[in-house]
This record gives C-alpha cells, structure tokens and sequence, in this order.
C-alpha cells in the first residue's frame, strides 16, 4: 500500500469466501460505508466487520486511511462507520473532533487493546525492568539507540514523544522516529534475529505477539494510556438508517487481543489477504459469531 491514504471498494468479498451469499442483499440498498484505519490488525477486524454484515445483506464499501485521516472521514460524512476506534486514550481525540458536528456511538467490542515499550524477552529483566532503566549507563552502552515507531497519528507515537521528553532519553542518546508499521515489526524481527537489545514501541494486538515473547517494559510515569475499548464506532445519523437487527448484531460483536493477534498473523506473515483471514477465522469459529445475529433475530 503507497500513501497515506487510499480508497478501495470491496462488495460481496468477504462473505463470499465462506462460500455463502449475504442473504436479503437488496441492489437498491446503500452501502454501508466502513472506514478503515489503514494498517493490517485494523483491516483484520474490518473484515469481520464486512463478512457480518454481508450476512445480514447489507453491501459494504471499505475505504481505508491512516488514523487522523480516517476520523475526518467520518467527520465529513464520507465514511458511515470507522473499524476500529481506540477509546479513549489513543482515539478520544479524534472522536471529539468528529462529535462536533455529528454525534457518534461505539458499537461492540472488538478488543481491548493498549500502548507499551517492549523487549525482547532475552534482555534480562532484571537490568531492565522499566524505561528509567534505559538511562542506565550498562543499559545504554547495550541498547540500540533508535526506537522505531509507526506514523505520528497513533497513539503509540503521541506518547513515545511524551516518553522521550518525560524520561530524558534524548539527553541519553536515544532518537524516536517515526516510520511505517513495516519499519517498527522489521526493527523488531531484526534485533531478535541478531539477538540484539533494542526497544520497540509495539501495542497490543498485533502478529508479534503470535510469534514472539515480548516483556513489557514498567512505565512508572503512566503515559501510555492504559487499557482502550477498540469499538466499531459509527454516526448516530447513519445508524437511523438501518434495521435495528444490524444495529444489535453489531454491538454484540465481540472479538479478543488473541484472536486479532491470530489474524494479524495470517495477513502479515502467512500470505492471506484480511477477507481470506477472515472467512478462516469465521468457518472455525461459528459458536463464536453465530450467537451475534441470532441475538439479533437473524
């Protein structure tokens, strides 16, 4: 993907792949619009999202954005919906930007996901527990210097920046920089690769976590956020027009850290696209996204 922002439209993909057809699929019916935050854990949680409700006969178009960017479309009205929205640490801003001129409502809960520093787990824990300890001078004669982030819009990247500053880590000879979300996973791979010590700003979930053991590192100054609610999070105005049994399937979505993880793995480093990840996950798993429409009345 170039850019920082794209637009593509995906109809009757996703649940195509699980070898059904949406079922009530009107050709008059409007597109539900998805805003995708455009990285590969988001476009996996989007494609749960579009296979559920090509389900529920509804057609989806997808149109992806780096965070900020992904939120002005929701503001300006050119997406109905954003998958998925970090409440409320890393993401309430861009929310209130986007309530300003449209009330919204967080719909579900996709997972619970959260900002750290982390190392490889090879790097003892006993010298370094927590980010104070990278000032130590042991630390730092070890330590690589450059800490790989992703794009300055995320809440990764906002509170490395406090962290740099609150820490005193730039003094100590450490640099953040800004990159994209392959830079960060190949910082991280690379120094494992070469049994390096070296500290990644990651979050949860994400594939790292699949295929490695990552020790958070302890942040006394707690500038990371703590714990969010990734939400589907959607405009009251666009909610009006669907059947409440869509509305209820949607808010009783309920994904996890590991199963996100698992699918970010697939789309990441097993060759998958995020529909085909998708449809894997759902004909494994029906006892767990059948209960969603059935609720509904579906």
């Amino acid at each position: 993907m170039t850019g920082n922002q794209r637009r593509a439209v995906l109809l009757g993909g996703a649940y195509a792949l699980l070898g059904g057809r949406a079922t009530g699929a009107s050709p008059d019916r409007a597109p539900i619009r998805l805003g995708v935050i455009d990285l590969s854990f988001h476009r996996a949680t989007a494609a749960v999202v579009t296979a559920l409700l090509e389900r529920m006969g509804h057609r989806v178009e997808r149109h992806f954005a780096l965070h900020e960017a992904c939120f002005d479309l929701l503001r300006t009205g050119a997406v109905d919906m954003v998958a998925s929205a970090w409440l409320n640490a890393s993401h309430g801003v861009y929310r209130a930007r986007v309530d300003e001129v449209a009330p919204t409502r967080a719909l579900g809960l996709h997972y619970q996901p959260y900002a750290f520093w982390g190392v490889p787990d090879y790097v003892p824990s006993s010298i370094v527990s927590g980010i104070q300890d990278l000032l130590l001078p042991e630390v730092r004669a070890r330590m690589h210097p450059v800490i790989q982030g992703i794009g300055p819009g995320a809440g990764i990247s906002r509170f490395s920046v406090k962290a740099m500053e609150a820490y005193g880590l730039r003094e100590a000879g450490y640099r953040f920089q800004n990159g994209s979300e392959e830079d960060c996973f190949t910082a991280f791979e690379q120094a494992v690769a070469e049994q390096q010590w070296r500290v990644v700003p990651l979050w949860q979930p994400q594939f790292l976590h699949a295929r490695h053991k990552i020790r958070e590192l302890k942040d006394p100054r707690q500038l990371f956020g703590g714990v969010d609610r990734a939400v589907l999070l959607a405009r009251e105005d666009r909610l009006k027009a669907l059947p409440e049994d869509t509305v209820q399937a949607l808010d009783r979505m309920r994904l996890s850290n590991g199963i996100v993880s698992a699918l970010d793995l697939a789309i990441s480093r097993l060759g998958q696209s995020p529909d085909e990840a998708a449809a894997e996950w759902m004909r494994e798993h029906g006892d767990r996204w059948q209960p969603w429409l059935e609720r509904a009345g579906n």
